[in-house]
């Protein structure tokens, strides 16, 4: 970034060791909680000691309108942009009520919301104005945003997560919220896998076949306008890319350089993901994938990243919910790794590892 250097430090492999010797004293089978077993160590080394405490959660939901939407690749306007935005503060959307039952606080993020927003009444979680345009550019006429504009949109969710750190948040999930950012998601994912469209693009909210058959070739059209330089994410994400991607992005380097782990929800964030993993990709070590989004490139997203998702179950609703649900997962993996007795607390012979070989 513009003065700024990364400096991102690998995980701490002794904590990890140490963390994995821990689950396997614990009195039961060993890595029979599987790939929690997993994150636990992964979030072990994150913090650099083997004791995890996640008891404060947070998701951070972007906010930002993509001007592409004139060109009628969704089903509804920009105005649900805001709409969905205020509910986030009044804590009435999907997320809010989710994130309630698992215990981590919604911190919504105008980035970018088009529309004026009229945030009153009784507001619950207090709205971040980070606002940078009213909405992007349609990347069909002119590139989304100018670059410096990107750079200080991933910027901010740079700031955001250290802020979060010194109020001791111990993991973030990541959520979005804009009208038209399936096609921004599609077309940077486009561009960082070097595949065509058609094959990571989906209905998003919903859409017809012909309206499906306009997504791709809006977001075709983009790409071959601008030519995007795809061993620049910056420049992707200024052409054909959205402020909450590019917001994102900014949240997973910071997840890295700050050193907390970051739940990647969909298909949206996972694109954000992939940019953070093009600028510096020791930040992927900083990772943790929820579940595998049901959108087309939610699988290739994650197979690109080379991070296992510990949920499938056909999410596709955005706002941060998939990595949300992780949440109470984590919770349970972390009181069995932090309170379980051992065998030799129980007085019982532990397991062993063996190598197993060709019968």
């Amino acid at each position: 970034m513009e003065g700024r250097r990364l400096e991102i430090a690998p995980l701490d492999e002794e904590a990890m060791r140490l963390a994995r010797e821990r689950w396997d004293r614990i009195a039961k089978p060993l890595n029979s909680l599987g790939w929690l077993e997993d994150a636990i160590v992964k979030i072990a080394g994150i913090y650099g000691v083997p004791a995890v405490n996640l008891e404060k959660k947070a998701v951070v939901v972007f906010c930002a309108d993509n001007g592409v939407v004139e060109e009628g690749v969704t089903q509804t306007g920009q105005e649900v942009t805001a709409v969905v935005t205020e509910n986030l503060t009044k804590g009435e959307s999907c997320v809010c009520l989710m994130a309630e039952k698992a215990g981590a606080q919604v911190i919504p993020v105008d980035i970018g919301v088009k529309n004026p927003l009229s945030c009153q009444g009784k507001v619950r979680n207090p709205l971040v104005n980070c606002h940078l345009m009213d909405g992007t550019r349609n990347f069909v006429r002119e590139p989304a945003m100018n670059y410096r504009t990107a750079v200080k949109a991933i910027e901010t969710g740079m700031d955001l997560v250290r802020e979060l750190k010194e109020q001791g948040i111990g993991i973030l999930a990541t959520g979005e919220m804009g009208i038209g950012n399936t096609t921004t998601s599609s077309a940077v994912i486009s561009v960082l896998l070097n595949v065509d469209p058609q094959s990571v693009t989906g209905r998003g909210a919903g859409l017809s076949d012909e309206g499906m058959k306009k997504k791709i070739s809006v977001i075709r059209q983009g790409i071959v306008l601008w030519k995007p330089d795809r061993n620049d994410p910056v420049d992707v994400l200024s052409k054909v890319g959205g402020l909450d991607l590019a917001g994102l992005t900014g949240v997973f380097l910071g997840g890295a350089r700050y050193r907390l782990p970051v739940v990647i929800d969909g298909v949206i964030s996972g694109a954000a993901a992939l940019a953070a993993a093009a600028l510096c990709p020791e930040a992927v070590g900083y990772m943790l994938a929820s579940h595998c989004s049901a959108e087309p490139a939610g699988e290739m997203v994650l197979n690109a990243l080379g991070i296992k998702p510990i949920i499938y179950g056909n999410l596709c609703l955005g706002e941060g919910t998939g990595a949300v649900t992780l949440f109470p997962l984590l919770d349970m993996a972390v009181a069995v790794y932090g309170r379980m007795s051992t065998f030799s607390q129980i007085k019982i012979e532990e397991y062993h590892h063996f190598e197993c070989g060709g019968l």
